[in-house]
C-alpha cells in the first residue's frame, strides 16, 4: 500500500482522465467523486474505478467531452440527458436546480438518462442533506444478481442512497447494494485473495461459495435478505428503468462491453420536510438519531465514513491499483 494525500489522488485521477480523452471539466467532476470515496474509505469506489472509467473511454464506451443537458418538464421535475457522458458532471448540473424545485414545491424528482453511473451515490444525497433536503438516489447495473430462489443474473447490484439533514452539519446518509455487497468490493476481495461474506453469491454451478473469483468467473451475487433484497432490487430496476425511460440491467448489457462503465439511469429525488413539518423537523429528528448514538454497540448509518472524512487523508491506495493506472 502506498500512502497519497488527497490533492495526489485528484491529480492523479484528473491527469489520467485528460491524457485519455476527457475535456477539464468532466475530468474534474469524476476526480471530486473519486477523491471523495478515497478519503471516505469507499475503497471500491475510488482509484480502483480508474482503470475502467479509461478502458470506457479508449473504447468509444463512454464521451469524455459529454456536455449534460437539465431540463424542466413539469413543476417538480427534471430530466437530464447525459450524452452517454460519466454521471458526476450530470449531478453537478442537476443540483442547483433540483434544490430550487424541492424548496419551491416540497419535493422534486430528477431522471438522469444515457449516464455511465461508476461512482458511489452517496454524493448526490449528501449534497442535498448538506442544503437542508431530505435525499433518495437509486441507479442499477449490468445483471449481476439473481432474484431469490434463481441461478442466473438478471438485476444489478442496485444502490439506493438516503440522506438526512443534521444540526450539526453532518449529515446522516447510507448507500448499500441491494446486493450483500457490491460488485467492486467482490472484485477486490478476489484480488487480494480474500473470501468474501457467506451469502454473497453461487459459483457458475450454483453453488454457494465465499470465493469471489468463483462468483466472477460465471456466477452470481444474491440480494441481501433473501426475498426482501431482491424485491428492493426489482423496486430499483423499475424505477431507475421504466420509470425514467432507461434501460434495465439485462439490457444495458446488450451494449455493454466488459470491463467498461455501462448505460444506464438514476432517479434521484430531494425533499423539503419544513413544508410538511414545519421548522423543528431536524432537531425531532435529532431525538431519534441520539438515541442510537448513545446505544451501547449501535451507530448510525455512515458514521465510520465521515469518521474517515475527518481525518482529512492521507489515504491508502494499493500498489497494484497504482500500477495500473502507472500504465495508463
Amino acid at each position: 500500500m502506498a500512502l497519497l494525500s488527497l490533492d495526489d489522488v485528484y491529480s492523479l485521477g484528473e491527469s489520467t482522465l485528460i491524457s485519455n480523452g476527457c475535456n477539464a471539466e468532466n475530468a474534474a467532476a469524476v476526480s471530486r467523486t473519486m477523491t471523495a470515496a478515497e478519503r471516505d474509505g469507499s475503497q471500491s469506489h475510488g482509484l480502483f474505478r480508474l482503470p475502467a472509467y479509461v478502458k470506457g473511454l479508449r473504447e468509444g464506451n463512454a464521451n469524455g467531452t459529454a456536455d449534460p443537458v437539465v431540463e424542466q418538464i413539469a413543476p417538480s421535475v427534471l430530466k437530464v440527458h447525459g450524452q452517454e457522458g460519466f454521471a458526476s458532471l450530470a449531478l453537478e448540473r442537476t443540483k442547483d436546480p433540483l434544490i430550487a424545485l424541492a424548496r419551491e414545491q416540497g419535493i422534486a424528482m430528477c431522471g438522469l438518462t444515457r449516464i455511465r453511473h461508476f461512482a458511489a451515490l452517496w454524493p448526490e444525497v449528501e449534497m442535498l442533506a448538506e442544503q437542508g433536503l431530505v435525499g433518495f438516489a437509486v441507479t442499477a447495473a449490468l445483471p449481476y444478481v439473481a432474484p431469490a430462489g434463481g441461478r442466473e443474473a438478471l438485476f444489478g447490484t442496485n444502490p439506493m442512497a438516503f440522506a438526512w439533514p443534521r444540526e450539526n452539519g453532518t449529515m446522516l446518509a447510507f448507500d448499500q447494494a441491494a446486493s450483500v455487497i457490491a460488485r467492486g468490493d467482490v472484485m477486490i476481495h478476489a484480488r487480494d485473495g480474500h473470501p468474501v461474506p457467506e451469502g454473497t453469491g453461487l459459483d457458475k454451478d450454483g453453488n454457494p461459495t465465499t470465493d469471489g473469483a468463483a462468483i466472477l468467473d460465471g456466477g452470481v451475487q444474491l440480494a441481501f435478505g433473501g426475498y426482501k433484497g431482491s424485491a428492493i432490487a426489482l423496486m430499483i430496476e423499475l424505477m431507475a428503468g421504466a420509470m425514467i425511460g432507461e434501460v434495465f440491467s439485462y439490457e444495458a448489457k446488450e451494449t455493454a462491453i466488459p470491463g467498461c462503465p455501462f448505460n444506464g439511469g438514476e432517479f434521484l429525488m430531494a425533499i423539503d420536510p419544513s413544508k410538511t413539518a414545519g421548522a423543528g423537523f431536524i432537531a425531532h429528528g435529532e431525538e431519534l438519531l441520539a438515541i442510537i448514538e448513545n446505544m451501547n454497540g449501535a451507530r448510525l448509518p455512515g458514521a465510520r465514513r465521515h469518521a474517515n472524512r475527518a481525518r482529512g487523508g492521507p489515504v491508502e491506495v494499493s500498489d497494484k491499483i497504482l500500477e495500473a493506472i502507472a500504465a495508463l
